[in-house]
């Protein structure tokens, strides 16, 4: 039978279950990355699992996320990821090398295999042909130590591009026109193949843009077959044997066909404050512009920075803006200075930040109260850039470039001719900033050292058979995990120390939150529709577990972090009538008998609503396997035999 790309990858790694849409499945996976914002945990939690060494082709460990080091927390954590990635067998990215995607995408991303990442970013690897799915960091800590990694098949969605971008059109604009047909709930419980006589035109770095930012439609991943594109960037690369051809066959049938005409798109912006909130730049014009930042893991290429540079060569940046350029690796940055275009960013008044996510994480570079910011970025949620009432656009590096010069949004069309920008034929290679892990013999005799921020687990009891508490927090449709565990500078140095951590769930949203749920001995929170939505950060689950939440009532979940509940022990249930979640309010007392047994049977569970006198029912949607996790306190306490 005739298969496309994603069930070529899938059936070649199914250890369990049938590729039917909806039905768990079990992949083995080659290949995993971790980023110290989330590797600290996941190195804990792979020691606390008892395997001496990772079980994987390939695990990769970076720092990209924790770079501000304002005391030593970071700089600990940093030793810690160094020292477990040479005990366990872990090549690790050394802080300045590069940000994780980019890195990976340059290093070690090869056509036909699977990669699991504890960011949600991790698709970015689609653009080099790959099965990149992004997860929890347990997750990735059970994947190295050589479990399959379960996940619902996805229905897989072909989108056929034809035509050619026009000139000033750049990749960004492919993905935010999906993100305004779709919306940032389009993708779920789908990978996004694409596919048509446009793929070809496409470079890597183009179809990575494309594919890191399917994350934003809540997409399980995205991915482009492997073609003379991707040869001729791996040969670039020096690394020509990790290429294979891999292309979906004649005749092969998908769930969904999305059409897509490059010849149609025009520069596109998203505005404040969601990705799928897509307007044509020319709607805009003439909106001042405060700051302007060019990088992340979306827009952090050789080819995005070089664009950049070309708009802004000989020329100043405008009075008024402040311009920040972060290079997405090492090697673009060694890149565009042998080329002499560094020298050009810097003297048109550029500031250059070093090789990270940076304020793409709300690490540095807020903008000024009120202030309009538009970035080559991911993501734009409210207060992620660490002023609250910042006004952050999306848009590709060439609009950026633009806003910058003119110190206005511009359509970049008005410039005139768009400068034209090529790969080089050989990339800068230099792989001293990523070390190799020791032998195994050698690695035995290698300590981990620990920092006084780095600390236990804390313990996670089985499931009670009655769930019964005060509705802490009753919130919308779209919370992230943002919303649930802000990042910034200020919070992500204690990604290792979940009891100081936990201080901070849910501030944004409600700042007694963590006080309130410690006095009432745990409790419930109530949601709308796709819960979770945005980073992979089990921290969103994890702290919020460690202060006693017990169970989500959701309306739906975005995928990641429902299974990042499930892995923490806290029971994810959605409304079997969404009206019923209008009648539960903050403040009311439910109550369910019989969890247990109920869910050993694959019975329907009932809650009952001890303030209002009424019941609704609610279903789990949770497979065998994730029940039992569920009932024995967690994928940790499985994992070690606690079930």
């Amino acid at each position: 039978m005739p298969q496309n790309v994603v069930q070529k990858i899938i059936s070649s790694h199914l250890v369990e279950g049938e590729m039917k849409p909806g039905e768990e499945i079990g992949l083995r996976i080659d290949q995993t990355l971790t980023q110290d914002a989330t590797g600290t945990m996941a190195y804990l939690e792979f020691e606390a699992m008892g395997i001496p060494r990772v079980r994987t082709k390939l695990s990769v460990s970076y720092v990209d996320h924790n770079m501000l080091q304002e005391d030593f927390r970071n700089a600990d954590d940093h030793i810690f990821l160094q020292s477990a990635a040479a005990k366990y067998g872990v090549y690790f990215s050394r802080p300045g090398n590069g940000i994780c995607h980019q890195v990976h995408l340059e290093r070690f991303a090869a056509p036909g295999q699977t990669l699991l990442g504890s960011d949600s970013h991790t698709p970015t690897a689609g653009g080099m042909g790959m099965l990149a799915i992004g997860a929890g960091g347990l997750d990735v800590a059970a994947a190295m130590a050589g479990y399959p990694f379960y996940l619902a098949m996805p229905k897989v969605a072909l989108v056929r591009l034809r035509g050619s971008l026009p000139p000033w059109v750049a990749a960004k604009d492919v993905i935010l026109e999906l993100l305004r047909r779709l919306t940032v709930k389009g993708g779920v419980g789908r990978v996004f193949e694409y596919g048509g006589e446009a793929v070809r035109q496409l470079t890597v770095p183009e179809r990575a843009t494309i594919c890191n930012m399917g994350a934003e439609l809540g997409a399980t991943s995205s991915i482009f077959p492997s073609d003379e594109q991707m040869l001729s960037f791996l040969r670039a690369q020096a690394r020509e044997s990790a290429w294979q051809p891999l292309q979906a066959d004649e005749g092969a049938s998908y769930d969904e066909i999305v059409e897509l005409d490059l010849s149609s798109l025009e520069p596109l912006i998203a505005c404040p404050h969601s990705p799928d909130s897509v307007r044509p730049v020319r709607e805009l014009e003439g909106t001042r512009v405060h700051q302007v930042a060019i990088g992340s893991c979306t827009n952090s290429s050789y080819v995005d920075l070089m664009r950049a540079i070309a708009i802004l060569r000989g020329k100043t940046i405008a009075p008024g803006v402040s311009l920040a350029i972060t290079p997405g690796s090492r090697q673009v940055l060694e890149q565009i200075a042998r080329d002499g275009a560094l020298a050009d960013l810097i003297a048109s008044g550029a500031r250059i930040l070093e090789s990270s996510c940076g304020p793409c994480i709300g690490m540095g570079l807020a903008p000024p109260s009120g202030g309009v910011s538009i970035r080559s970025f991911n993501r734009n949620f409210e207060g992620r850039s660490g002023t609250p009432d910042a006004q952050v656009y999306l848009a590709s590096a060439e609009v950026c470039a633009a806003a910058a010069l003119k110190g206005v949004i511009t359509d970049p069309r008005s410039l005139g001719e768009m400068p034209s920008v090529r790969l080089p034929k050989q990339f800068v290679i230099d792989d001293r900033m990523i070390i190799p892990p020791p032998a195994a013999e050698q690695a035995e005799k290698v300590r981990i050292v620990r920092g006084p921020n780095i600390q236990p687990l804390p313990p996670m009891p089985p499931l009670e058979d009655v769930i019964e508490g005060d509705v802490l927090l009753a919130v919308g449709d779209n919370i992230t995990t943002d919303h649930i565990m802000p990042a910034g500078a200020r919070i992500l140095p204690l990604r290792s120390n979940i009891p100081a951590i936990s201080e901070h769930v849910f501030e944004r949203v409600d700042p007694t939150f963590s006080k309130r749920i410690r006095e009432a001995g745990g409790g419930i929170v109530v949601a709308g529709a796709n819960y979770g939505q945005g980073s992979s950060r089990e921290h969103a689950a994890l702290a919020p577990r460690s202060l006693g939440l017990r169970a989500v009532i959701a309306k739906s979940f975005a995928r990641i972090h429902h299974a990042n509940l499930v892995n923490f022990g806290i029971l994810p249930l959605t409304f079997a009538d969404e009206k019923s979640a209008d009648e539960v309010k903050a403040g009311h007392r439910l109550r369910m008998s019989g969890v247990r047994g109920k869910l050993e049977r694959g019975e329907p569970l009932e809650v009952e609503n001890l303030t209002t006198g009424r019941k609704f029912a609610v279903r789990h949607d949770l497979a065998g396997r994730q029940v039992k996790i569920v009932l024995a306190g967690g994928l940790l306490n499985v994992a070690r035999g606690g079930a």
